[in-house]
């Protein structure tokens, strides 16, 4: 089983929606039993809460079921994840020097965006402070990038669809 982590700064925004899409794309290809996905922030902001508002509403616009209750990155999660996908350069960093102190090199840690050929490596916005249509603008973004990224590991561990 192949286990993607996706990574923002808070878990309510970013993250959960990141995860949704990703889930909701791996059972469209029927491949639930081959890849799982997860998502955490780097803070404590929000640990136990459920995804902001406008983010489960943009979701649901756009056709995505959120269930999820924010959660920080521990060190356990290095060894239950195949991939770390952060939002930002910021959360790269953190996700970084966790990574150093445990020593674990081989962890593969990405950006989200390195997956999106429009804004390729550029920092997924957090839409927390703007309005509504930063949250479209992030719902797309992240739309693409999950796409991108599935096709990949799809190729890159030869998995059946």
């Amino acid at each position: 089983m192949i286990h993607v982590f996706f990574v923002c700064l808070g878990n309510i925004c970013r993250s959960p929606l990141a995860e949704g899409i990703f889930r909701d794309l791996v059972a469209e290809k029927k491949l639930y039993d081959k890849i799982s996905c997860d998502s955490a922030g780097t803070s404590n902001y929000h640990i136990g809460h459920s995804p902001d508002p406008r983010t489960v509403r943009n979701a649901l616009q756009n056709m995505i079921k959120l269930n999820h209750k924010a959660q920080q990155f521990a060190y356990k999660h290095f060894h239950s994840s195949d991939y770390i996908i952060v939002m930002d350069k910021s959360n790269l960093d953190n996700i970084e020097i966790l990574r150093d102190q445990q020593g674990l090199e081989n962890v593969k840690i990405m950006l989200m965006r390195a997956f999106d050929r429009e804004g390729e490596n550029q920092d997924v916005p957090d839409p927390y402070f703007g309005g509504e249509d930063g949250f479209q603008e992030v719902f797309e973004i992240l739309n693409r990038s999950c796409r991108n990224l599935l096709h990949y590991l799809i190729k890159e561990h030869q998995l059946e669809t």
